[in-house]
């Protein structure tokens, strides 16, 4: 079949295979999130603390929503990248196919419930009644972008199952430097505040589902005949199995985070300002956590097809070896650099502005020494979904939820505030050890990954 713009990665050093998929997705996360820190520095700078606030209270909102949409359509890159492996054409196209319906069904559904579930959400999460009006503001025109969003993660979830990094990052690229000079053009030009960087978000994403979508088209695989534009019905159950629950282990962790993030916005705007400011570099830092998640992913589920459960752990063990290195890099940034960061976003003249530059510093030290646990659970989190596994990942989230709400609830009356920093830990902890024996116990039994 021709494979053009594609990678098998059934064949091949291992490690040198992930880390040559991962660096682009790597490259193409940071520009992602590059924009998201941008968007925070420009809202930080221009419109002031509060705005900056606003994102803070958004951002697990934002997680809940986007996290399922990408859960979903990592579905159906699982059971394409098994068929690419398998080298069976006719079911990818299929495959494709179904993972397009099901990303249309889901635009529509996902469109209509984040507008109605805005406003209770916020109330929920009881924020300040200083930013409530600019986190709705925020979020209502983010939810209108969720056809694009579904849109772009579908086409890129194609690719990468495809083991095509390279279309994804360029793809990221378009977009970030897009919705940076869309937010120069808003924020800073044109004066529309919050608003502003919300709809250069949405445009940026169109930019980059264009660019995935073009590129999709020029690969022969995926081009589809009348034979393949039909549903199966097998296929498409296929999808939702593994793409449900994936969608719905991202709806429990934000559930922990929702917990969390009512209880930060309970400290008041200084904390919440401070630990909104972290978090933007927090996530900036745990992009390549990401990336090799998504590699590991598709390594295994290629070579899941391919039956070759050696190459699965060979592969398994390069990756926990690369994420090692890697969070401990990211460990030193975070301590070293943190403050100088974080200076950025909170401008000096804000009042109490060395109070929410040491919330966030404090709450950095802490990330920084369980960071190479965060790495790990992506990882062997990714591993055991390429096999095609849903369901144990999906449990381990249950648990990092109560490690964060205890934690949310109860340590921090111990400890008082930062309690909710080491609630991060200690879920990470959590999730390794229950992934790391069930991992195990499937490598132990090789029928398990056929």
């Amino acid at each position: 079949m021709n494979t053009s713009g594609t990678k098998d990665m059934t064949t091949g050093n291992p490690a040198r295979l992930l880390l040559a998929f991962s660096m682009p997705l790597m490259l193409g996360n940071l520009f992602q999130q590059f924009y998201t820190f941008a968007d925070a520095l420009i809202v930080g700078q221009y419109v002031g603390a509060d705005a900056l606030a606003a994102l803070g209270a958004s951002e697990w909102l934002t997680f809940i929503m986007f996290g399922v949409i990408s859960g979903i359509t990592q579905g159906c890159c699982v059971v394409t990248a098994r068929f690419f492996g398998e080298k069976k054409t006719e079911y990818l196209k299929k495959a494709v196919y179904a993972g397009c319906c099901i990303g249309a069904a889901g635009a529509v559904i996902f469109t209509a419930a984040g507008q109605v579930l805005v406003g209770p959400g916020l109330r929920l999460l009881r924020t300040p009644a200083e930013v409530y009006g600019l986190t709705e503001i925020y979020l209502r025109i983010l939810y209108l972008g969720v056809p694009v969003t579904f849109l772009y993660n579908t086409a890129a979830a194609i690719l990468r199952a495809l083991g095509n990094s390279q279309k994804p990052l360029r793809a990221m690229v378009i977009a970030s430097l897009g919705n940076i000079a869309f937010d120069v053009l808003f924020v800073v030009k044109l004066d529309i505040g919050i608003a502003g960087a919300a709809w250069g978000t949405v445009l940026a994403q169109i930019l980059a589902s264009a660019y995935c979508i073009a590129a999709i088209r020029k690969i022969e695989i995926c081009r589809m005949d009348k034979e393949s534009s039909v549903i199966d019905r097998g296929i498409l159950w296929e999808q939702i199995k593994i793409g449900i629950p994936m969608g719905a282990q991202n709806i429990i962790t934000a559930a922990g985070g929702l917990v969390v993030q009512a209880t930060v916005n309970g400290f008041g705007f200084v904390f919440l300002t401070g630990y909104a400011a972290a978090n933007k570099l927090y996530v900036l830092l745990e992009t390549a956590a990401s990336s090799y998640g998504h590699g590991i992913l598709t390594y295994t589920a290629q070579n899941k097809g391919l039956g070759s459960y050696k190459r699965i752990k060979s592969g398994l063990v390069s990756a926990l070896l690369i994420g090692t290195v890697t969070a401990l890099v990211m460990s030193g940034v975070m301590v070293l650099a943190g403050r100088g960061i974080l200076g950025l976003f909170i401008r000096e003249t804000e009042a109490a502005a060395g109070e929410m530059l040491k919330v966030g510093c404090s709450y950095l030290g802490v990330l920084a020494l369980g960071f190479p646990l965060l790495y790990g659970l992506y990882i062997i989190r990714a591993c055991i979904q390429g096999m095609g596994d849903p369901v144990i990942p999906m449990l381990s989230s249950f648990i990092q939820v109560i490690m964060r709400i205890m934690c949310a609830l109860f340590l921090t009356r111990g400890i008082g505030n930062v309690g909710v920093f080491w609630g991060e830990v200690l879920a990470w902890t959590g999730a390794d050890l229950f992934l790391a024996i069930a991992l195990v116990s499937k490598l132990r039994r090789p029928r398990a990954l056929l």
